[in-house]
């Protein structure tokens, strides 16, 4: 169960992380990701980010490349911007939510063209 306290650095970080990317971030590899989710551990010392990165897999390997290089930078333009007592570890994870939901809806479309095309048929 998390907390009040750990949602609210959880959207703290979500916003600056997604802000930092966008603006200031110069890795080229970094120009299609999007954050999409931050969890923080109980202790709030460690963030779990989850980013979804346009393109191939490949794409999304050299980003994640890029964002675990740019840890460093990110933590510390957070510990100039936000007032946190500790500045959480980064950790990058890909979101795949948007990959699978896309796949779901394909299946329930074959499905339902399966299913009509059947009654259409009789």
């Amino acid at each position: 169960m998390t907390t009040r306290r750990q949602r609210q650095v959880a959207e703290l970080l979500h916003e600056e992380i997604g802000t930092l990317i966008l603006r200031k971030a110069r890795d080229p590899r970094l120009k299609t990701v999007t954050v999409t989710g931050v969890e923080v551990s109980p202790d709030l010392e460690n963030a779990w980010v989850y980013v979804s990165v346009l393109g191939t897999e490949e794409q999304a390997r050299e980003a994640l490349a890029g964002l675990r290089s740019a840890t460093g930078f990110l933590r510390r333009e957070i510990a100039a911007t936000l007032s946190l007592r500790v500045v959480p570890h980064l950790m990058f994870r890909l979101d795949d939510s948007l990959e699978r939901g896309m796949r779901i809806d394909q299946l329930l479309d074959s499905i339902s063209g399966s299913a009509s095309s059947r009654s259409n048929g009789s």
